[in-house]
């Protein structure tokens, strides 16, 4: 389980377009939201990246970076670019499934074709949204074990404004016993 405050997983993935993204050298000024998605098969993951990439703009704003990643290979990365016309958010793609799990995201096998007619893989992984600091320490995340119901990046920017006006920190860091 990852914990906030502490160094999340390292995370280097191929960029749709070229070049790589690398969390540890990604250079934001407060941070770099991770959006994992299932991958070009889900058409709720390009209803939500489209809205990522629309507000990819206010997050640059406040000093905050994005990237989209899946387990999707290169071909299938690119398309969901192409699908969601993307203009701002950077998409990666071939993100290991242990490195995956190192994440705690879920992982679920293939049902076949979806309801837009794509093949899911054999093995992928679960949405995960995550808030990373410039030092790749875990500031705000979540998990789900469906494609239902997400976080609003809509919320997230406000969160972030809150949390910028009040230097608000990270919660949820405390390991000791209960």
């Amino acid at each position: 389980m990852l914990i906030p405050r502490q160094k999340t997983p390292g995370l280097i993935v191929p960029l749709v377009g070229g070049g790589s993204f690398d969390l540890a050298t990604d250079g934001s000024e407060r941070g770099t939201v991770v959006c994992f998605y299932r991958g070009l098969h889900c058409p709720l993951c390009a209803t939500y990246l489209k809205e990522l990439d629309r507000l990819t703009p206010e997050f640059a704003e406040r000093g905050v970076k994005t990237v989209a990643i899946s387990s999707d290979v290169e071909e299938r990365g690119v398309a969901m670019g192409k699908k969601i016309e993307a203009k701002n958010l950077r998409i990666g793609y071939d993100l290991t499934l242990p490195v995956a799990k190192d994440w705690g995201l879920y992982i679920s096998t293939s049902r076949g074709k979806t309801s837009i007619g794509i093949e899911e893989p054999a093995l992928f992984s679960e949405p995960g949204l995550f808030m990373v600091s410039p030092e790749q320490a875990l500031y705000y995340g979540s998990v789900q074990t469906m494609p239902f119901v997400r976080p609003h990046f809509s919320e997230l920017v406000g969160a972030l404004d809150f949390a910028i006006n009040n230097d608000y920190p990270a919660r949820g860091e405390y390991t000791g016993e209960v």
